[in-house]
């Protein structure tokens, strides 16, 4: 059996749970529990994210979007209304870079702290909005 600590950081109240080396898939359940108080809704979501961008699916990463959703394309920032205009853009979005960040992911290496669920190296950020009922990707970054 392997072991693996945990840092806590405390700071304005807030709790952010970061494994210190690799971890199981209990231990991010364990990790998502310790910050969210759930896990699977979590582990639901970044599942069917990695499916929907596979298979190319635009309209079903743009319904996974909190909205408003701010976004930089070509080097300015954009604010994004709506999902039809997050397909439109969609490719200048959801870079080859942030493709690869979310095939590459596994369950148990994501990040978590109390902004949310980190994918790569920040590439793709995703949290309870409302609460831990209704899952949506926060932010991209290429």
């Amino acid at each position: 059996m392997r072991a693996f600590f945990y840092s806590f950081v405390i700071g304005f109240g807030l709790l952010a749970v970061a494994p210190a080396s690799a971890q199981t898939a209990a231990e991010m359940d364990a990790s998502l529990d310790a910050v969210f108080g759930v896990h699977e809704p979590y582990r639901q979501f970044f599942e069917k994210l990695q499916k929907s961008v596979a298979a190319n699916d635009k309209a079903a990463v743009a319904a996974m979007i909190d909205y408003p959703f701010r976004a930089r394309i070509n080097g300015k920032a954009v604010k994004l209304r709506d999902a039809a205009h997050f397909v439109q853009d969609y490719d200048k979005i959801v870079t080859p870079k942030v493709k690869h960040a979310i095939a590459s992911q596994t369950y148990p290496a994501l990040f978590a702290n109390w902004q949310g669920v980190s994918i790569g190296d920040g590439e793709v950020w995703f949290s309870g909005i409302d609460g831990n009922d209704k899952i949506k990707v926060t932010a991209i970054n290429d």
